[in-house]
Formats: structure tokens, sequence, C-alpha cells
């Protein structure tokens, strides 16, 4: 008997550790890795509707965030397509975000042409539009790279970023959604995002106290 109450002692202390590393973690690594990617910005655009819009319209609310643009023949409409699903799938979560789709090709994408275009996915995502210096500007503060590259027929195609960017709350970077990821992990990253860092921060504090409590009391 008393064999046995030393491994589940053992056993505790060691899944109490376990959770005080993963808290670190979650506290230290990960925020100062998002700090130091230093992804997003300051940024003054009009939407499809031809509002101004800058970084304090979506200042206090998660975001999701996806550069491309209208003329885009496959990875654009892929992408806003299976944002649109993600978006339902949320339920009444979906409200709790943001979503924008910014072009990287402000010479084609008017704010009519933008409106007209994102009609044909979930209402909620909204299009930003602006001069060829204001897109160069916001592209700089989410490190995104894109790039005209002329076509045969003499038209041009855009060079640029497959990936959604979440964003919390307070504005900084969460995470990524790579290109045609998996609906069960882009729902998940879109969920927690929607959790404060404070919420998830208390969470894990509390399973450490009840796994160091319940360690004490068999003891």
């Amino acid at each position: 008997m008393k064999r046995a109450r030393q491994w589940i002692v053992a056993a505790m202390a060691g899944l109490a550790g376990f959770a005080m590393v993963a808290l670190a973690i979650s506290l230290v690594v990960v925020p100062r890795f998002a700090e130091s990617a230093a992804v997003g910005g300051p940024f003054t655009l009009v939407d499809d509707n031809g509002a101004p819009v800058t970084e304090k319209m979506l200042a206090g609310k998660p975001y999701a965030i996806y550069f491309g643009y209208t003329y885009c023949p496959e990875v654009c409409p892929t992408t806003l397509i299976d944002l649109s699903r993600w978006i339902k799938e949320l339920g009444p979560d979906a409200n709790k975000l943001n979503y924008v789709f910014v072009t990287v090709d402000p010479e084609r994408d008017t704010t009519k042409l933008m409106h007209a275009y994102l009609s044909s996915f979930d209402r909620r995502i909204r299009g930003f539009t602006g001069t060829p210096k204001e897109i160069a500007k916001i592209a700089a503060e989410y490190r995104v790279y894109y790039k005209k590259i002329p076509a045969s027929d003499g038209s041009y195609v855009m060079d640029h970023p497959s990936v959604i960017y979440l964003m919390g709350s307070d504005g900084k970077f969460a995470s990524a959604i790579t290109y045609q990821e998996k609906d069960h992990s882009a729902l998940a990253q879109l969920r927690n995002v929607v959790v404060p860092a404070s919420s998830r921060t208390q969470s894990g504090i509390s399973t450490l106290q009840m796994l160091l409590h319940f360690a004490w009391w068999i003891m």
C-alpha cells in the first residue's frame, strides 16, 4: 500500500511538473515569440463600401486578416470559401471576430469591385483597399511580401502569401492558418483566438493548483 502511494505521489509530481512547464511556455515563450514577430500596425484604408478605416476599427476584438486580390485565379477564392465555411461552423462565436480581406492589387481592386467580389462569400468578410502607397504601408506592417508579375498576354498576376493571419483583441499576432488547412485545425485556431489570454492563463493556473492539491492530499 505504501509503495502504491509513493508511486501515485511520484506520478502526480511528474504531472504537476509538466503542467508548470506548459504554463511557463504559454506565459513566456509564446508571448515573446509573437512579440518578436511584430506583425500588425497602423494603417489608413477604405472598406468595400467606401468608408475610411484604420487599425482602430479593429481594436478590442480579435480578427482574421488575409491579403490577396480579386483577380486571383485560385488561391484567394479557395481561401475565402474555406473562411466562409469556418465562419458558419463557428456558430455564435463567429460574431466575436472581425474578418478582413486586404487587396495587394490596388490598381485594379476598387471599392466597387471589392464589394461585388466579396458578395460571393460570407457577408461578415470586409474588403479593404487604398492607394498603392497605403497598401504598401499595411503590407509592411504585417510583414507581407507581394509582387506584380507580368503575364504573356500583357496583363499581370500578383505574387502574395496564402496564409490567414489571426490577431488577438490586443492587436498582436496570435497564429496563422495555412492554405487549405484542415477544418478541425483552422476552427481550433479561430476558437482559440476568441478566448482572452487571461482566461487561458487562469485555466492553466487552476489545473496546476488542482494537481498540487491532490498530490498533497494523498501524501
